[in-house]
């Protein structure tokens, strides 16, 4: 049966699947006559379904990594915002709800105003524009209703441009707790190469170089790779036979892998936050096609690329990215690790100190208080909207 308040809420990558899920989820508990419509992966649509409306389940095609797969995909993209926009057209919703994924949600938000489309605008999960781009926070401002940001740190600077902003916590802090070291197996070290193909074909191989040169030192340390998909594990066993080391590799388990290793390299990403908040010692590790880290390097406006060190505006983990992260300096690290009870307790213990004031409130999710936000704004009188 088809709901009475109209929602769309676009996504593009399995983050924000699992994050706009949640978000609808409890949308719905607190308003069961919502009707969802919009763009996302199998959770979101799942939910739309149930609601009564349709979503177009398109992460697979929609989640792609670098400068050079965009401009490759320019046409497809080029096809989908056109569609998206002249459905909203059609049929306007009470509100659009992007969520993350800023490349296609954030021209959006600004073709939304220009085509003056009766709707409200609301992004939750805050684009990380304040790290390469600052510039566009007076564009959004313009653009949005209101932004619902997951780190604490966004609040003020959204706010300063003049665009209301609520902090709703992340996720991750009330799922996730640290697990102390002397719970994790010692002789374990975990692997965690990304949730895309390409990130695993070009951040692997180092991390199978880095595994075989532990091995020759420390004989008795195990290797266990967490794997997105069984054709990312084909890859994986692939390269680790490669380089000659035994690697176990497990499917959908990273965050199990992550609460039992003593030690791991992590791909940069929303790997290395769930890591710090379960207190794995580790190392951050990113490569990207050379035209992309050439023009990303010119762009950044951060100290740090992890989230961690970010937050901790510090380096809490070591970052080994692009020509850095090479067999022999991840090898070094990962054993400095192994070889330090103490240097894990210290790293185990930073981490979290940094990842506790993301507010975490057991039987208060972030989603909960995210689309109670939602409705709030909802409630108000909105200019922009007209």
């Amino acid at each position: 049966m088809s709901g009475t308040r109209h929602l769309a809420i676009v996504a593009g990558e399995a983050s924000g699947d699992t994050h706009g899920a949640a978000l609808m989820r409890s949308l719905r508990g607190e308003d069961p006559g919502i009707r969802f419509t919009g763009k996302g992966g199998p959770k979101m649509a799942a939910i739309a379904t149930e609601s009564g409306g349709t979503l177009d389940n398109w992460i697979a095609e929609a989640g792609v990594l670098g400068l050079w797969d965009v401009l490759r995909h320019y046409g497809y993209f080029k096809r989908k915002f056109e569609a998206l926009l002249e459905e909203l057209a059609a049929n306007p919703p009470e509100a659009v709800i992007l969520v993350d994924y800023p490349g296609f949600n954030v021209r959006l938000a600004k073709a939304i105003r220009k085509r003056r489309i009766p709707t409200r605008v609301i992004y939750y999960i805050s684009p990380q524009v304040w790290a390469w781009n600052r510039r566009r926070i007076p564009e959004m401002a313009r653009a949005l209703d209101l932004m619902i940001c997951i780190f604490p740190f966004e609040k003020a600077i959204y706010e300063t441009s003049g665009l209301p902003t609520v902090f709703a916590g992340h996720p991750m802090a009330e799922e996730l707790r640290p697990v102390p070291p002397s719970d994790r197996d010692e002789t374990l070290f975990g692997l965690f190469p990304g949730s895309r193909e390409r990130e695993v074909r070009r951040i692997f191989p180092a991390m199978a170089g880095a595994a075989a040169l532990i091995r020759k030192s420390r004989p008795e340390i195990r290797f266990e790779a967490a794997a997105a998909t069984p054709h990312h594990a084909e890859i994986i066993h692939s390269m680790g036979r490669e380089a000659g080391v035994e690697i176990t590799v497990t499917t959908g388990t990273a965050r199990n892998l992550m609460g039992r290793a003593a030690a791991g390299l992590v791909c940069s990403g929303t790997a290395t936050l769930e890591a710090g908040c379960l207190g794995l010692p580790y190392a951050l590790v990113y490569r990207v096609a050379t035209l992309t880290y050439e023009v990303g390097i010119r762009l950044i406006r951060v100290k740090y690329l992890g989230m961690v060190n970010i937050l901790g505006n510090r380096p809490v983990v070591r970052e080994f990215i692009q020509h850095d992260a090479t067999p022999a300096a991840l090898a070094d690290e990962g054993l400095r690790l192994l070889n330090s009870r103490e240097a894990r307790e210290r790293l185990s213990s930073e981490l979290a100190s940094v990842t506790s004031i993301l507010g975490g409130e057991p039987g208060n999710p972030a989603s909960l208080r995210a689309a109670r936000a939602v409705l709030e704004c909802l409630a108000k009188p909105s200019s922009k909207a007209q």
